[in-house]
């Protein structure tokens, strides 16, 4: 690993913290923002690895400074929504050779963005169940409006990623 693409991947960690701070809509146990953008730019310009590292140390971030948490007997199973997200796009981005078309980038962000969901709520039911405030309107209920937020930030994310990742190429 080279400094520029070190350099690179710290600035999309903190480009991760950033944006999962600023939250243009934020209800009881939904959150519409831009976080995984830079993972998502991670695993589809270095590859599973990297996409994993973003999302999981950006993940980390979050949980510890800025959740009001800290650190507790969830906070792994929060981590690994974004964790994992980065390593299926790294993944299916190395498959394709790291050359896709908008209908791929398309394609693999709501892939991610669908995991991201699930696992959201896998982890907010066993966080519910640890902490003893289950409900299924808590942990299910607005499972529709999250796919479809998800939905609607893959297609904004696929019209600006091709061209940031051919920029970001020719200086990485």
């Amino acid at each position: 690993m080279n400094t520029r693409r070190l350099t690179t991947l710290a600035m999309l960690i903190a480009i991760y913290s950033v944006l999962s701070v600023i939250t243009p809509i934020k209800l009881v146990n939904f959150k519409f923002t831009f976080e995984a953008f830079p993972v998502l730019v991670a695993g589809l310009l270095f590859g599973p690895v990297d996409g994993l590292i973003v999302g999981g140390v950006g993940s980390f971030i979050y949980q510890v400074i800025y959740s009001g948490y800290g650190i507790n007997a969830t906070t792994l199973i929060w981590i690994l929504p974004h964790a994992i997200s980065g390593l299926i796009v790294g993944a299916y981005a190395k498959k394709k050779d790291f050359t896709l078309t908008r209908k791929q980038i398309v394609f693999i962000s709501i892939v991610s963005s669908f995991v991201v969901t699930a696992l959201n709520c896998v982890a907010l039911l066993v966080d519910s169940l640890i902490y003893d405030y289950y409900s299924f309107a808590i942990v299910f209920g607005n499972v529709f409006i999250k796919l479809a937020s998800g939905v609607v930030l893959s297609l904004i994310y696929s019209t600006i990623l091709p061209d940031l990742i051919s920029f970001v190429k020719k200086r990485v």
